[in-house]
């Protein structure tokens, strides 16, 4: 018998739950309004707060937390389907930073409520590298999620997915819903800070899973967002918990259930989100400016050291004075205050400093209000032409995503500087352990080739994947950082260039480091996804043997690196190639294969060279690498350059950073 339990409806509001039992494997209902005085079961840093918010992350960077119905629930019937059920909820994600948030949120039906081995990072607390898409994993999810990650083909940065055993949905669709009049598609942003309406219905009978969204003051739009066949019964094991998964990365995001319904075989119950705790504020807390310039005055009207005082003061605004011009709001966010950057590195003091060159000097710091540690890069400037069009291209560049792909955060501008922040990598460039003193540690094989992998993933989204072509122009040891699990990450985009698919790419100036420069690139000036190409064939080959692409210490006459490479191939004493420092530790196969496609990606004709789809098919085994001809293996780069009047050893080993920023982008 089935029975109904109204007097549990607290008429606060902060709590509402109301619970139906059937059979053995009967239905069940409840309805939450708030989560104050609930026992769900929470982990990591799920909490409930003082209003009634279920918050499943706290803006600690790189975490994850869990919040499940505390009881499992019988999803089985005896003929071995899964029942039709509905759920409800409302949720938010906030930042520190308007419009920034990372990662996202699931709703997810799980055979156990133990996800410790899940990965934060990417995973949305659900799994990890190894397990991902493992169908021993039997959960069901629905993601809402702010990042576009090209490994698991997600459509964009905003988007809701069906998720089964793992994160690459089933299905997909841009956040947002169907209006019921006109029946057109209206957009929401997950990044927005709203609070926001989620549906999701399964069908028993039809196998079919239908979720609708919608604003927090909308009825449920009558047409599905998402509308997918799939038989849950091959996933969902008999007794199963429901509940919420999230995670957080580099910026401190937090993610809230607001309410929560749920039914087995019927409707879930309506929330009344007139009953619903409200969300924190977004963004900064605003602060006025006006005591800081008042009340220093006021104080020196007082004393007799007026003079003093105001010099003290206008000393201090000075330290901390931007240039800034009209054009630049329109970027937003984007934009850090010279403020901000200065307290997070102390000032710019030598102890942050991480690395000096051409380019201008790196600093360490750590955001004051997020705690987000960061590197920032001051490069000069003494010219504005170009300067609108440079910004505009860094915050560009600021909207990739990618796992191998260092993160450009924003942008700062004083006269005669601009600073650049991106996320600190905390173990470094990759140079400083391929040329690490005898006697140091240094990488393994296998660290090697999984870098060289990332590093060629991180270019094809560039070249491919993204809704713009981007030439890096600047592929290097030194450009490529290492994050705490020594993933390789390619940074640097200081000389990038951007343009449309299907366009040419035109350029006046040479710009890159010698020894990775394209013989057409030296010659011509024009760059192309190909001119990357070549840089990364030279990485290949510097990562594989350990020496730097022109390296007067070579163990004969040869000093160009892939002219040497060339010599051993020709001599069939490839393997002599491979650093010496990894003291024939390694797999032999993969070496060779490295130094071939390497030798291939630097080729010094272009029509020669693949592109980085084809780099990826031949890396992942899809394609078998071409073998070298002859003609291939006659050509010599040292003799090349020269007679097209080059000289690597008389030429600058960086070409330009200020040019590009002064008129050649």
């Amino acid at each position: 018998m089935k029975f109904f339990l109204p007097w549990l409806l607290l008429p606060l509001g902060l709590h509402l739950a109301s619970i139906s039992t059937g059979d053995s494997h009967g239905d069940i209902q409840f309805l939450y309004l708030g989560f104050v005085g609930t026992n769900l079961s929470v982990d990591g840093t799920a909490a409930i707060t003082t209003n009634g918010l279920l918050e499943l992350t706290n803006g600690t960077l790189g975490s994850k937390g869990h919040a499940f119905y505390p009881s499992p629930l019988h999803f089985l019937k005896p003929n071995g389907m899964v029942q039709s059920f509905s759920v409800a909820f409302v949720f938010g994600i906030r930042s520190s930073y308007l419009s920034m948030t990372r990662q996202g949120l699931a709703f997810v039906v799980a055979p156990n409520m133990n996800f410790s081995d899940a990965l934060a990072n990417q995973y949305l607390g659900l799994t990890n590298i190894a397990k991902n898409n493992n169908p021993t994993n039997h959960f069901f999810a629905i993601e809402l999620d702010t990042v576009q990650n090209v490994e698991f083909k997600d459509i964009d940065s905003n988007h809701v997915g069906i998720d089964i055993n793992g994160l690459t949905s089933i299905e997909a669709h841009t956040v947002g819903y169907y209006d019921d009049i006109s029946g057109t598609f209206h957009n929401l942003s997950l990044n927005s800070g709203n609070a926001m309406q989620v549906w999701v219905d399964y069908s028993g009978e039809a196998r079919q899973i239908n979720v609708t969204m919608a604003s927090l003051e909308m009825e449920k739009p009558a047409r599905s967002l998402i509308s997918y066949t799939y038989d849950l019964s091959t996933v969902i094991t008999e007794s199963a918990y429901i509940g919420f998964s999230s995670s957080t990365d580099e910026i401190d995001s937090r993610h809230y259930i607001l309410g929560w319904s749920f039914s087995m075989n019927r409707p879930a119950p309506k929330i009344d989100v007139a009953k619903l705790p409200k969300l924190p504020p977004n963004g900064k807390k605003p602060h006025s400016k006006l005591l800081e310039i008042i009340l220093p005055i006021a104080i020196a009207l007082f004393v007799t050291l007026v003079g003093a005082g105001i010099i003290l003061l206008l000393r201090r605004r000075m330290r901390y004075v931007e240039l800034k011009e009209d054009w630049e709001v329109e970027f937003g966010p984007h934009r850090f205050s010279y403020k901000d950057l200065y307290h997070a590195t102390e000032g710019f003091k030598n102890k942050n400093l991480l690395g000096a060159g051409g380019f201008g000097k790196v600093y360490k710091g750590v955001l004051k209000s997020s705690k987000l540690e960061i590197a920032v890069k001051k490069v000069s400037h003494e010219s504005r032409q170009g300067m609108k069009e440079f910004i505009s291209e860094v915050v560009s560049i600021g909207r990739i995503r990618h796992r191998n792909l260092v993160q450009l955060l924003g942008y700062c501008r004083r006269k005669g500087e601009l600073l650049l922040v991106y996320d600190y990598m905390s173990n470094g460039s990759l140079d400083k352990y391929l040329y690490c003193v005898e006697g140091k540690v240094t990488l393994n094989w296998n660290e090697r080739f999984r870098i060289i992998k990332g590093i060629a993933s991180g270019l094809l989204y560039l070249h491919e994947k993204w809704e713009k072509v981007v030439i890096h122009r600047d592929i290097k040891a030194s450009n490529v950082l290492l994050d705490s699990e020594m993933n390789g990450r390619l940074g640097d985009f200081g000389l990038a260039r951007l343009y449309d698919h299907g366009t040419d790419l035109q350029t006046t100036h040479a710009v890159g480091t010698m020894g990775y420069m394209a013989p057409e690139l030296i010659c011509t000036g024009k760059a192309s996804p190909l001119t990357d190409v070549f840089a990364f064939g030279i990485f290949l080959l510097e990562v594989t043997c350990g020496k730097r692409p022109v390296d007067h210490n070579m163990d004969d006459d040869r000093t160009v690196l892939v002219d040497w490479v060339l010599k051993h191939l020709r001599e069939g004493s490839l393997t002599e190639a491979v650093d010496t420092r990894l003291h024939g530790d390694y797999n032999v196969d993969e070496a060779c294969f490295a130094l071939k496609l390497g030798l291939l990606c630097s080729h010094p004709f272009t029509n020669e060279r693949p592109n980085m789809q084809q780099v990826m098919q031949y890396l992942d085994s899809e394609l078998p690498l071409p073998e070298l001809t002859h003609a291939d293996l006659s050509f010599d780069m040292l003799s090349l350059m020269q007679d097209e009047g080059f000289d690597p050893f008389t030429l600058s080993s960086s070409i330009g950073t200020i040019s590009s920023i002064s008129g050649g982008r």
